[in-house]
């Protein structure tokens, strides 16, 4: 058999493409790299204010900088970010942290303390077909390594952790009924390996959506009852705080809590369930919470209710002993959702701050002092 080879002139050709493509890489890297920058404090008035920042989906290293800047120049000293499993373990075994390392490091740059949520289950680690929120025991002790990973890397930049999201839904569940004893033991598999690489990590359960449930719970489970369920399943010890999402909707903030109701103060019933269960020291992070202004949405409020609502509320945060930090939902996009979720964001995508940013940029930096919350 007669062997081809590539004549003197295609190779050269061939080498010139390999060089422009190298080329072309490096310069695109080169592009995406932005200084971290000097050192930064956050000023503020409130060392409890917080803002959820959603960067997981930024690529452009500049606006993930300049999103932790105007945080940081907002005067909200706390942020809570998103790290998809599945965009840090596409393969079994085989970890990646380029851009959870990028967000990191200009949040911990501009000052900024992150609190880090967990979830999005990988395809390898779930049924074809299934919904991202999908994870059955089976994966469990998969999940728990990718978060003692995920806390191991970031040794001494992330201290804080969130294991999962509002499992008290069956939306985040899986479209499975949720079930406190199953979400227990996730808790607290993913909380042993934890403490084994990262003893000071401060782990975080519950992240638990403000609701009254369904009658048959096939939708979702009361917050309260769901808690309660999880102290009944053991999951104590397996967690350092709760946090809580705590949403407004139409109601003021210093609306009494009610079983029955969805407001901002039902966060304090959360409270009374961990005092019942023997846990009254551990703190509550709230790591979602806020008020929408759309113009037609039934569960909204006007523009000027929004801004003076999320005052009160950062100023309540203040006088709660047992609160440790209170996020808003959410600080900013990186594109238009073009519908209700664009009315609780602080900055639009591009960067343009709304009435609200500036009011509470005037009300956090007057007579501020540097802080350091970590």
């Amino acid at each position: 058999m007669r062997q081809r080879f590539l004549a003197p002139r295609d190779l050269a050709l061939l080498s010139v493409l390999l060089l422009v493509a190298v080329l072309g890489l490096w310069l695109l890297r080169r592009e995406n790299a932005v200084s971290l920058g000097p050192q930064q404090v956050v000023q503020t008035t409130n060392p409890k204010a917080g803002v959820h920042t959603r960067l997981e989906n930024e690529v452009e290293a500049w606006k993930i900088k300049r999103t932790l800047e105007m945080v940081r120049e907002m005067g909200t000293p706390w942020i809570v970010e998103y790290f998809p499993w599945a965009f840090s373990e596409p393969r079994k075994g085989s970890f990646r942290f380029d851009h959870a390392d990028l967000v990191v490091d200009h949040a911990n740059r501009q000052g900024l303390t992150v609190i880090a949520r967990l979830g999005l289950v990988p395809e390898w680690a779930r049924p074809r077909e299934s919904i991202s929120t999908y994870l059955d025991p089976e994966h469990y002790d998969d999940f728990a390594a990718y978060a003692a990973a995920f806390a191991d890397h970031f040794s001494g930049r992330v201290r804080h952790i969130i294991i999962w999201n509002e499992p008290n839904l069956s939306l985040e569940w899986g479209y499975r009924p949720p079930d406190p004893q199953a979400y227990s033991e996730l808790l607290c598999r993913s909380a042993e390996a934890i403490r084994q690489v990262a003893p000071d990590v401060v782990i975080l359960g519950g992240a638990l959506a403000p609701t009254t449930g369904d009658p048959e719970g096939d939708l979702g489970i009361g917050d309260l009852e769901f808690l309660e369920g999880m102290y009944g399943a053991g999951a104590g010890p397996c967690f350092d705080a709760l946090a809580a999402h705590a949403y407004g909707l139409t109601f003021p903030p210093d609306d009494p809590p009610d079983p029955e109701v969805i407001n901002f103060r039902r966060v304090e019933l959360l409270r009374q369930v961990m005092v019942r269960n023997g846990d009254g020291d551990k703190p509550i992070y709230i790591t979602e919470s806020g008020w929408n202004d759309h113009p037609r949405w039934t569960r909204a409020v006007r523009p000027a209710q929004r801004i003076r609502y999320t005052l009160q509320a950062y100023d309540m945060a203040r006088e709660w002993p047992w609160l440790q930090v209170l996020a808003m939902w959410a600080f900013r996009y990186p594109w238009p959702e073009h519908n209700v979720r664009d009315y609780y964001t602080f900055v639009t995508p591009d960067f343009q701050p709304k009435p609200i940013y500036l009011e509470l940029q005037k009300a956090l930096l007057s007579g501020a002092s540097p802080t350091v919350s970590r």
